[in-house]
């Protein structure tokens, strides 16, 4: 993967941007804030199995970052030959929260409190895009990160009608950020579906491959840049911070 300055060389050019200037970074929080997902892909294998639906942990982490009942009326789809209404889909959904929450409470990403404070400290606001909407994940994401975020700031699955990997999360997160540009932005996001979304939306997308995933398959969504886990990621800042402010 590029050096940052080679990175933001790349994608101003790809976009015919006069300069990257973020005035906020948007992360994706299931598999970035918190180390969730592999309580996910029990829940869902779990859940959906109730369903007659065979979803395997790789399904999991592959549609990650989607709108569950998008992923729920697809699996149907290939796997039953028929349609279902959202409506449906989110009766399935809710099977899968409850399995979730019954699991213990997942912990913040390490080498998250620290990028945090790195960007507040170099004047960034703080946004939340994820294809989540349950009301117990938003009020922890307000109880661990209230310093740096308000509600104001956070786009659900039910901000939107067209979920990830489409560009309408973050695209909203531009927009709840303050009427923000592309340019002006910043995504960090560890899923592909993610990872497209935020390419997608013409924002500088940084990639932190936390699951069992290929780096080539993040690289091949479009990320600028990628690491291997988020401390990697918050002892980087400041090489990328200095090569956003000399680009």
């Amino acid at each position: 993967m590029n050096k940052p300055d080679t990175a933001i060389h790349q994608y101003l050019q790809k976009h015919s941007f006069e300069a990257l200037r973020p005035k906020a970074v948007l992360f994706d929080m299931d598999g970035v804030l918190y180390n969730s997902m592999p309580n996910h892909a029990i829940a869902w294998q779990r859940s959906m199995a109730k369903f007659g639906i065979n979803m395997s942990a790789h399904d999991a982490y592959a549609t990650e970052g989607a709108r569950g009942v998008d992923t729920i009326r697809e699996m149907v789809r290939q796997q039953q030959g028929r349609e279902i209404t959202e409506q449906e889909a989110q009766l399935m959904y809710d099977e899968k929260t409850r399995q979730f929450h019954a699991m213990p409470e997942t912990q913040v990403m390490t080498g998250i409190p620290e990028l945090m404070a790195q960007l507040q400290a170099d004047g960034l606001s703080i946004g939340v895009v994820t294809g989540s909407g349950q009301r117990p994940l938003i009020n922890r994401l307000l109880k661990d990160f209230g310093q740096y975020l308000d509600e104001l700031h956070i786009v659900t699955a039910y901000d939107v009608k067209r979920g990830k990997p489409n560009p309408d999360p973050y695209l909203m997160g531009l927009t709840k950020m303050g009427g923000l540009q592309p340019w002006q932005a910043l995504v960090i996001e560890n899923a592909p579906l993610g990872v497209r979304a935020g390419v997608a939306a013409r924002i500088f997308t940084i990639a932190v491959n936390t699951g069992p995933l290929p780096h080539e398959l993040l690289e091949s969504e479009g990320a600028n840049l990628l690491f291997s886990q988020m401390t990697d990621l918050s002892q980087s800042w400041p090489d990328i911070w200095q090569a956003i402010l000399q680009g």
